[in-house]
Formats: C-alpha cells, sequence, structure tokens
C-alpha cells in the first residue's frame, strides 16, 4: 500500500446549464467560481497537493536545475545608465536578494542614492509577492512616484517619495493601474483607474498635498471596448491621452505647461481607424497609423495647432512589405522601428538632410527592443539587441556617426560560449499552404535524425509577436540536447498585419493548426520526433494548447499550459469577467450566434473528449484578473474524468500570485525549474 501511487483529486459534479441562441451547455464545474467557497479552496489545494506528492521524486533534479539557473546569473549586477537631465538612473541586484534596487547618481559624482528598495520593502512588511508598476520621478527629479501590487490582482497603490529628504509624503492613492505621468510642474499627476471589470477607464488629476479622495476626475470613458491610458511626447511639450480598442484609437493633447486646461482632440475615434501619437518636434505631430488602407501602417504629420484628420500628410507611404511598428522623434532624428520578413528593422532619418539609412545588425535571426531614450536632443538611441544565441546587449547607436557601442551585454555565467550554438529559421507549411517560419536554437553538431529532444512554444494572439530573443534559462534543455522551436504562428504580427488579422475573429483556427503544422514539420524533416516533442504556451497561449491538445493529440508526448484561457465561450459570455467586452475585439462577441458557433468548435473545455493526451502540466494563479483560476481548474476537472490514458496530469496553482506566478527573481527560478523537472521527467532524462 505504501508504494500506491497518489489518487488524483476530483472535483464534485454540479451540473449547471447555460443556454445561448436556444443551445444548452452543461457546465458541471461551474461551481470552481467560487473562490471564497470553502469547497473550492479545499479542492485546489488538494490539487497543488497531488502535484507536489507526484512530482516529490524529481526534487534532485530540481535543486539542480535551480542551481543551474542560479549559477548562470551574475547575482550581484546592474543595469545599463540612463541619463536624464544631471543624473543618471538604474537598478542593481544583490545576492540572495529577490528584488531590484533602484538608484540613481548625479552626473559626475561617485554618490549613490537609492531610491526603492523593493527587497527592504517586502522585509518591513511581510510581503511574499511583491510587483512595481508605475515608476516615475518627476521633471524636477526632487520627487517619485511609485506604485505597488502585493498580491496579483494588479490593484495598485501609488505612493510618492520626496527624494531630497527621503521621506514619504502622506498622498497614498488607491487602485491605480498601469498608467500615469507628471505635468510639468512636478505637482500635478495623472493617473488611470480600473473599473469592476478591471478596465482601466477613469483618468483622474491629483495635486500633491490634496486629499486623493477629492481627485477630479478629468475623463471616464463609457464605453466597454476602450481602456484609457496616459504619456507624455519626449520633447515634454504635451500629455498624451490614448483611448483604444483592439481596433480603434484616439488621441487628445494637453499642453504639459498648463496641466488644469482641457484636453484637446487630435481627430475622434473611427471604427477602424488606428492612430498612434509617436512624438511631437516643432510644433509637428508625427503619427502612426492605418489610416486610408494603409494595412501595415504609415507615418504621417500633422501640426499640433490643427490634428485633424483632414491636415495629415505622408510623411513615410503604406508598404505592403513592411510594418511600421512605432516611431521615436527626437530634435535632430527620427527612428523607425519596422519589421520586414519576419524580422525586426531600423531605420534612421536626419531631420535637416533628410538623408535614411537602415541600422545592419549582425545575426541571421535577432531581435530588438524599444529603450526609454528619455533626452529629446539626443543624438544617441538606446535599444536592446537579443538573438537565440546573443545574450541582450543595450546598444548605444550614434544616429549622427552611425556607430554603436555595446553599453552592456548581460552576463551569462557557467561557461556559456556563443560559438557551441546555431540559430537557424525554417518554414513549415500551413494547411492553406501559407507559409509559417519556425525560429529555432541548438547545440552546433545536431543532426536530423528524429533522435533530437524539441520543445516547441508559440503565442499566437492580439497581434503579439514572439521574438527570438535570448532566454538564458533554456540553456539548461539545451544543453541536455533540445531544439528550442518558436513557431511564428498567424495571430501574431510577424509577418505584417494580415498575419494578425488572418489569426483572429473567424480565422482564429489558422492559429492552432499553424501550430501543428510546424510540429509535424520539424517531425517530418527530422529535427524530432513525436516521443521527443515538447509543445507549451501560456496565458492566450494556453489556449493554443488546449486547442492543440483536442485538435493533435498525438503531436506530442508533453504539453505545459500556464495561466490557459481554455473555457472561451462562457467566460466571453460574461461581461463582468475582467477582459471579456474588450476582447469581443479579438475573439467576437457570443451574442452574435456566428462568433459562438465558431467560438464554440474551438473553445478548449467545450471540447475535451474521451482521448489519449500527453503528458500535462498548467499552472494558475488564485488572484489572476486577466485569466481566471477556475478556466484551468475546471479544465483539469474535465480532463481528469475524459481522458483514456495513464499519462501525468497536474495542476499548480499559486495561492499567493497572479497572472505572472511568483515576483521574486529566485522564486521564479524555482518555478522554472520545476516545470523543466516535469518535461525532463515526462520524457526520461533523469539528470
Amino acid at each position: 500500500m505504501m508504494n500506491q501511487p497518489p489518487i488524483p483529486p476530483t472535483a464534485d459534479v454540479r451540473p449547471y446549464p447555460i443556454t445561448t441562441h436556444n443551445h444548452t451547455r452543461v457546465d458541471n464545474y461551474y461551481w470552481l467560481r467560487e473562490k471564497t467557497n470553502p469547497d473550492v479552496l479545499a479542492h485546489l489545494a488538494a490539487e497543488n497537493a497531488y502535484t507536489q506528492a507526484m512530482m516529490a521524486h524529481t526534487k534532485p533534479l530540481q535543486e539542480q536545475l535551480y542551481q543551474e539557473l542560479v549559477g548562470r546569473i551574475q547575482e550581484t549586477d546592474q543595469t545599463a545608465p540612463v541619463k536624464r537631465g544631471d543624473y543618471v538612473y538604474y537598478s542593481r541586484t544583490e545576492a540572495g536578494k529577490q528584488y531590484a534596487i533602484h538608484c540613481r547618481q548625479k552626473v559626475g559624482a561617485d554618490v549613490e542614492e537609492v531610491l526603492l528598495d523593493l527587497n527592504q520593502m517586502a522585509a518591513e512588511h511581510g510581503y511574499d509577492y511583491l510587483v512595481l508598476g508605475v515608476y516615475h520621478v518627476s521633471p524636477n527629479q526632487n520627487l517619485l512616484a511609485y506604485a505597488l501590487d502585493t498580491d496579483g490582482a494588479e490593484n495598485f497603490v501609488v505612493y510618492f517619495k520626496d527624494l531630497t529628504t527621503g521621506d514619504l509624503l502622506p498622498d497614498q492613492i488607491t487602485r491605480v493601474s498601469y498608467s500615469a505621468e507628471w505635468a510639468n510642474d512636478s505637482a500635478t499627476f495623472f493617473y488611470t483607474r480600473q473599473d469592476e471589470a478591471k478596465r482601466s477607464a477613469y483618468l483622474y488629476r491629483h495635486t500633491l498635498g490634496a486629499d486623493p479622495a477629492d481627485d477630479p476626475l478629468i475623463y471616464a470613458e463609457t464605453d466597454e471596448l476602450y481602456r484609457v491610458g496616459i504619456g507624455k511626447t519626449r520633447d515634454k511639450r504635451y500629455l498624451l491621452l490614448g483611448l483604444g480598442s483592439i481596433e480603434t484609437t484616439e488621441y487628445r493633447l494637453l499642453d504639459a505647461d498648463a496641466p488644469l486646461s482641457d484636453f484637446v482632440m487630435v481627430h475622434p475615434r473611427e471604427k477602424g481607424l488606428r492612430y498612434d501619437v509617436a512624438g511631437h518636434r516643432d510644433g509637428t505631430l508625427y503619427l502612426v497609423t492605418n489610416a486610408d488602407g494603409a494595412t501595415n501602417s504609415k507615418v504621417v504629420t500633422t501640426l499640433a495647432a490643427t490634428p485633424g484628420r483632414a491636415h495629415w500628410q505622408d510623411l513615410i507611404p503604406h508598404r505592403a512589405d513592411v510594418k511600421v511598428d512605432d516611431v521615436d522623434v527626437f530634435n535632430d532624428f527620427m527612428a523607425v522601428y519596422q519589421r520586414e520578413n519576419g524580422l525586426k528593422t531600423l531605420r534612421i532619418t536626419a531631420f535637416d538632410s533628410g538623408e535614411t539609412h537602415t541600422i545592419t545588425f549582425p545575426d541571421p535571426v535577432y531581435s530588438y527592443t524599444q529603450s526609454a531614450n528619455p533626452e529629446f536632443a539626443s543624438d544617441t538611441l538606446r535599444f536592446t539587441y537579443s538573438s537565440l544565441t546573443t545574450a541582450d546587449s543595450d546598444i548605444d547607436y550614434n544616429m549622427r556617426t552611425r556607430s554603436w557601442a555595446v553599453v552592456k551585454q548581460v552576463p551569462i555565467l557557467g561557461g556559456y560560449d556563443p560559438a557551441n550554438y546555431q540559430s537557424e529559421r525554417i518554414w513549415a507549411t500551413a494547411v492553406d499552404g501559407t507559409k509559417i517560419p519556425i525560429s529555432l536554437v541548438y547545440r552546433k553538431g545536431m543532426q536530423r535524425d528524429g533522435n533530437n529532444l524539441c520543445h516547441l512554444y508559440a503565442y499566437g494572439s492580439y497581434g503579439y509577436s514572439t521574438e527570438p530573443t535570448f532566454r538564458r534559462d533554456l540553456l539548461s534543455l539545451i544543453d541536455r540536447g533540445f531544439i528550442f522551436a518558436i513557431a511564428h504562428i498567424r495571430g501574431g504580427q510577424e509577418m505584417g498585419r494580415q498575419w494578425y488579422e488572418q489569426g483572429k475573429y473567424l480565422h482564429k483556427k489558422n492559429t492552432f493548426t499553424d501550430f501543428i503544422a510546424c510540429g509535424r514539420h520539424l517531425i517530418a524533416e527530422g529535427y524530432t520526433r513525436r516521443e521527443k516533442l515538447v509543445i507549451s504556451g501560456r496565458s492566450a497561449g494556453g489556449l493554443l494548447m488546449g486547442a492543440v491538445l483536442n485538435m493533435a493529440p498525438d503531436l506530442a508526448d508533453t504539453a505545459v499550459a500556464g495561466v490557459p484561457f481554455v473555457d472561451v465561450v462562457t467566460t466571453m459570455l460574461d461581461e463582468t469577467i475582467p477582459l471579456t467586452v474588450p476582447e469581443f475585439e479579438e475573439w467576437g462577441n457570443p451574442k452574435n450566434k456566428e462568433y459562438y458557433d465558431y467560438m464554440l468548435s474551438y473553445s478548449p473545455y467545450d471540447n475535451v473528449e474521451a482521448n489519449a493526451y500527453p503528458n500535462i502540466l498548467v499552472t494558475a494563479g488564485l488572484n489572476d484578473p486577466r485569466v481566471a483560476y477556475w478556466e484551468p481548474a475546471k479544465w483539469i476537472a474535465k480532463l481528469r474524468t475524459l481522458k483514456t490514458d495513464d499519462n501525468h496530469l497536474f495542476f499548480k496553482i499559486f495561492m499567493g500570485a497572479g497572472h505572472f506566478s511568483s515576483s521574486g527573481r529566485y522564486d521564479h527560478l524555482k518555478d522554472t525549474a520545476f516545470e523543466y523537472a516535469f518535461i525532463l521527467d515526462t520524457l526520461k532524462i533523469t539528470a
């Protein structure tokens, strides 16, 4: 009896009928939504206990993996400094401490000012979870506004710190979202708040010293498709009120020197018209827009005094083969962030001469991310370059001399040598004949004999492109013989805006069939075989996992679904749930029967059948405001009753966290070690 494995928990069957369009579904596990119900909490605890018991034999492997992951990190380290006025700002970490320490130094001085030590805060207040949201130094650089989330529910509290004395001001603002900005007077602070559905819906104005309870509401967005955000142009001339849905945007301007005045409309929303105010220079606004059929966006200019669409002038016309992602405007230069043939490109234009050049990158498969670049009158563009074999590198690119300087490259300890690894891009063929790019990285010497382990990852929603960037944690898999593959499936924008549009609404199944085609291609071309293939995705990528497991349960040996969005129809019918209404423009509105039928045809929870499934690990966060814990909980419960195999089905729920699991860097590495131990164990890799 002592050798008997633990019995997996089973959830009570409590039928709950849901009727839509004269069609009734019976949800046996709807009751798991009751977060404060002791039966629900007991069931979740039982799932965690079962997972821990079944994974107990991997504890030595988890510890080995954890030590590997820690061993590649420069534990005491510092980010590349960013100059802003008379100071340079940076954050640093110390060995053994979970969180970053945020600091600055006066230019030319060696004295460090610690602005925010999250480790100290966590210790003083006993926080097991701590995430920094808003972090804005005032224009006069004497004040710091920062926001903290202490349970993963993403309800932030804003605090104000006097940087001249180190004291906290009495002003505290609760229920703040991710968006906030200072006016130029360093006394007026704008911030956004969420509604009951956790949609960023309100813009408030706070004056330091006033009671936050009396803060005036500046704008309330009543259309539930739209979210509210606040920003500022790099030249500090205007505050930008951004109002946007997935398909439509609208902006309003406020003189940052006159924060008590009214916001002025740039151009009123038109359904399907998207534009972003990317910058301002000498009275001219620079916009990135899809106006006039510019599917991949174009760049236009207009005078700030007459900003409406009737005055927009093309600066960079639409190009069918180049997607414009964003623009950075400086005093003398403009940087245009683009995407061509699945890879990012970067174009620089000098305002005085009009001369344009494109930055050349060294790797065949690579990416970059934009940096803050707070200085308007600068010839230097900071961005972070990365590839599947090149660690993240902060680059200072002189736009005038066209010279490239590596300010800092993230150190990879443990003997990492990029010369031992190889990356490439291959193409799979989708069911409709579309070519789907796959980025690969592996140790040199890999033989395409079907015997390689392979980890295939994808996301494929919201137009979010999965970039081929460096991930040092993956070395623990790659050095054990894994190929790591990224499937750049439709639903992202790797190949342009149409790539996204072909993977949403009534084309969503392209996302799933593209992924399956990529997996089949890797097998057919000898990179791996089914018994050695692992697939993974999280959030909307967890939806991908759920759909693929139903559509092609024979594709892989093992699957990892992080915080998966798997109860698509029921969630999208409930407008009280965070994200539901705004995402009608991603998935469709199931109150429309055409969308209901289509969504029902792929919703993972609704399509679980009696079938043999791979080994599966699922994670969730009890306080997750993005994908409610009950979606994976219900999915697991249904899988347990219907699956016909003896493969593992584990559910790990973080009882004190949200969408992003553990907040501390060491705790996060332990989570990764757990996931990798699960993968290795199911594939019978013991060390």
